[in-house]
């Protein structure tokens, strides 16, 4: 639910099988990858493995820097304060294969903190097959005022939108956002055109859950967006821990607005802001505020993409 501001390239059940795939929640992180359900195959994957205090892997991720994309709307066109660094301080491999992403601030007051997108963009299902995006992640353990500003996720933009098209045209989907601490995640798709319909920017077509097993803060879950194409209509499933909470199908929107945001591939983000429209929204006054206490991480034990052969 990325509220938006305006600006030239705007930033923007399944059952058994998927329970069994997805671990389980707050259990410690694996240090291999989950095999696949049976059906299902792995296209591309990081579990993290390397030295610790060193960067995700390059020919995986890029890292993103400063306060906006190059042409791009300023504070990554929401509102963040932070700014995004290489620093090994704010993002890097923990040595037990979790990547480590940490907002710090400085006695200034300056906030930064760290995000990566994958170098492929395009990550999509076959024709007439599946596709899921899944990682498993513990959220900062930070709750109530120190938390406030606090806005982490994991998500997707189009292809096109490293072409100049801008989100939401280009299409956003956002697999897992949380804000503020809360026992809470939102999920949401982002299409169609700035302000209008179909997509209700600045929100999305969203839905919300609460983690049910444990507290979404502190604890390991994991966060799954399936991409279902082996039916003539076409459906975006969201799911925690396995538990389906969204679903946005292609015949609920306008037939232009759905091929523009999931005709093409698109690539995967994952970043901890600080400050911004979705958390200030949630508080109802800016943040971060002075009682936000810095240094909660958020940790990543994979990420994986898998699909299933056309039927």
């Amino acid at each position: 639910m990325r509220f938006r501001l305006r600006g030239r390239r705007a930033c923007l059940t399944l059952t058994a099988a998927l329970a069994v795939f997805s671990l389980g929640s707050g259990a410690a992180p694996t240090s291999a990858l989950p095999a696949p359900p049976q059906g299902w195959r792995v296209v591309w994957a990081d579990d993290f493995t390397g030295r610790a205090g060193s960067l995700p892997d390059g020919s995986r991720w890029i890292i993103d820097q400063g306060t906006q994309y190059p042409g791009g709307p300023p504070h990554w066109g929401t509102g963040e304060v932070q700014t995004y660094t290489d620093d090994p301080a704010n993002l890097r491999l923990d040595g037990q294969g979790r990547l480590r992403i940490t907002p710090l601030r400085d006695r200034a007051g300056r906030w930064t903190s760290g995000r990566i997108e994958t170098r492929r963009s395009d990550f999509q299902p076959p024709d007439g097959g599946k596709q899921r995006i899944e990682a498993r992640i513990q959220l900062p353990s930070v709750t109530g005022s120190a938390a406030k500003g606090y806005w982490a996720a994991f998500w997707t933009l189009g292809a096109s939108y490293r072409q100049g098209i801008p989100v939401p045209e280009a299409g956003e989907f956002d697999i897992m956002e949380n804000a503020n601490g809360l026992n809470r995640i939102w999920g949401a798709l982002h299409c169609g055109t700035p302000g209008g319909k179909p997509c209700n920017q600045d929100t999305g077509v969203a839905a919300d859950t609460a983690c049910t097993t444990s507290p979404c803060t502190g604890n390991f879950h994991t966060y799954t967006l399936e991409w279902d194409r082996s039916s003539p209509t076409e459906y975006l499933r969201w799911y925690v821990d396995g538990r389906l909470f969204h679903t946005v199908s292609s015949t609920q929107l306008d037939p232009a607005a759905w091929k523009a945001a999931t005709g093409h591939g698109h690539f995967i983000l994952l970043n901890l802001a600080i400050g911004g429209s979705f958390p200030d929204a949630l508080a109802g006054h800016h943040t971060p505020t002075a009682r936000t206490r810095p240094g909660s991480p958020m940790l990543v034990d994979f990420v994986t993409v898998l699909t299933t052969a056309p039927r």
